[in-house]
């Protein structure tokens, strides 16, 4: 993916930075194997089925990591390339990562608006470890609070920095 950016951008370092971080990006990863049907060919126990873990973004995200670490280990290198830049062609032509994460847009905007910085706090977790649900909150003093809550740590503090931007910034 660095490769490709480098090839395709002649963005400064920190735009590329930032646009490879969202292209592997566990949410893309994800999305990228619902695009490819990748969820119908996963074998999952009848637990993690009946808890979805067919659309989970931690489970999609792993299994296509996988799946491009053993192309790489079978085919190599090349077949491996090829098959990122065919799979992340929608994602790259799209822009995706060319807006800044939720929590750095949110960061930045407590920092030009002479606000303390955001204060991310787990609310609660709930579910079995293969399919936990995470509720978080984030406050900016002196402005406000929301939650959110998604199937990580990371996504439920990423949707909640959204949801703050969305109801204050």
């Amino acid at each position: 993916m660095a490769e490709w950016l480098h090839e395709t951008s002649d963005a400064a370092e920190g735009k590329l930075s930032q646009r490879l971080n969202a292209l592997v990006s566990r949410e893309t990863c994800a999305d990228v194997a619902r695009a490819l049907g990748v969820p119908a060919h996963i074998r999952l126990g009848k637990q993690a089925r009946d808890d979805g873990g067919a659309d989970s973004d931690n489970i999609l995200g792993d299994v296509m990591e996988a799946l491009i670490g053993a192309l790489f280990i079978e085919r190599g290198f090349a077949i491996a390339r090829d098959f990122v830049r065919r799979a992340w062609d929608k994602p790259m032509r799209t822009g995706a990562g060319q807006r800044k994460h939720p929590k750095a847009a949110l960061q930045e905007w407590a920092a030009g608006n002479r606000r303390k910085p955001p204060v991310y706090t787990l609310v609660s977790r709930h579910g079995p470890d293969h399919s936990s649900i995470f509720t978080v909150s984030v406050s900016v003093h002196g402005v406000g609070e929301t939650q959110a809550r998604g199937q990580s740590k990371q996504e439920a503090e990423t949707a909640a920095a959204r949801e703050f931007i969305r109801q204050f910034a």
